[in-house]
């Protein structure tokens, strides 16, 4: 029998032999099985390109939200490891007058693993009412329901307005450190971690977040002695060296309480006591000079969250120098040591 189609296509050919049937379809088999191997090879390939992307763009996505969590100080608590009983903190809030920072300071602290017990250092004229002192107690007992862990607050309460008493003495306390902090300071828990592990491998150091220094402005030629000027942030950033880290945000050994108020000359804590200012740069002084050895700068970011304080007035630089300068009289040196090193948290920085 003729074809049905003159075409050359097999697809088209009609033949009523057995054998072209068989051999159409064999031709037939053949051509789809290559176009079947070539058309997924092809996509196959395309395929992969597409993943390939998708894969570099969720890696670069992650990679810019981590570093961008540790720049923004988004937290990362909820991964802290367990601290044991033993190897815990005291967190010492100084305070005045500020009761809603007071509030916001010990909700955040409470949190943090290793706090043992948080004391509010209280100067104020006015006892704490009951409102407070539940509200306080509410926040804490939260916290301790959370991580499972017992947590003790306590009002340490001074008749006298006296920056000496966040230095005095605390009685019950149950750990050899003690962060000592401003209320309106928040350190994020997990930088505390890192500061506390440093800590404890030099107890006797102070070991903080704010770091100041003293500079050489001139020799006294009558006394054969030096006059210093207090160096800020600024000068601390510019020249990259540092002697003391401020009492607003530092851990140090209980045992600097007691020696601040009863081994510290009194000239010292009255002339604290009467400009009110300094008695940061006096437990420097007391810290270097039982130690001979620098203070040991965290660096981080901390968050001040209050809008005025001392440090905010006018002619706070000067004043400071006074104090520097009137404590190396009294002491009969200068006992503050300069460092140029810095404790950072790798896992926070673009290099290293």
């Amino acid at each position: 029998m003729e074809s049905f189609s003159g075409g050359h296509d097999p697809c088209f050919q009609y033949s009523s032999s057995v054998k072209e049937k068989a051999t159409m379809k064999s031709y037939r088999d053949r051509s789809y099985a290559r176009w079947r191997t070539y058309g997924h090879s092809c996509f196959s390939g395309f395929y992969r390109i597409r993943l390939l992307i998708v894969f570099s763009f969720v890696f670069a996505a992650t990679l810019l939200l981590t570093r961008a969590s540790s720049l923004m100080g988004w937290s990362r608590d909820h991964q802290t490891p367990q601290v044991p009983f033993r190897s815990r903190y005291t967190v010492v809030i100084n305070t005045w007058k500020r009761n809603d920072l007071l509030k916001r300071s010990i909700s955040h602290y409470s949190a943090c693993q290793g706090v043992d017990a948080i004391r509010i250092v209280w100067s104020e004229p006015n006892v704490p009412t009951e409102r407070l002192r539940t509200s306080v107690e509410n926040l804490v007992s939260v916290a301790s329901r959370k991580k499972d862990e017992f947590i003790s607050v306590q009002f340490d309460i001074h008749v006298n307005d006296d920056l000496n008493n966040r230095f005095k003495p605390l009685d019950d306390l149950r750990t050899d450190a003690i962060l000592s902090i401003d209320d309106d300071v928040l350190v994020p828990c997990s930088t505390l971690e890192t500061a506390f592990s440093v800590w404890t491998s030099a107890p006797h150091s102070m070991v903080g977040f704010v770091p100041r220094m003293h500079w050489v402005k001139a020799k006294n030629p009558s006394f054969g002695s030096y006059e210093y000027s207090y160096g800020g942030w600024w000068s601390v950033w510019w020249m990259g060296t540092y002697s003391m880290v401020l009492s607003k945000a530092a851990f140090i050994h209980k045992k600097y309480l007691d020696l601040y108020t009863n081994e510290l000359p009194a000239s010292i804590r009255q002339y604290v006591k009467d400009e009110r200012n300094c008695e940061d740069i006096a437990m420097s002084f007391l810290v270097a000079n039982e130690t001979g050895a620098p203070p040991i700068w965290i660096k981080t970011r901390i968050y001040e969250i209050g809008s005025t304080g001392i440090s905010s007035l006018q002619g706070h630089s000067e004043h400071r120098t006074d104090c520097i300068n009137h404590f190396v009289t009294l002491f009969g040196s200068m006992p503050l040591v300069a460092s140029n090193v810095k404790v950072a948290d790798a896992r926070h920085l673009w290099f290293w």
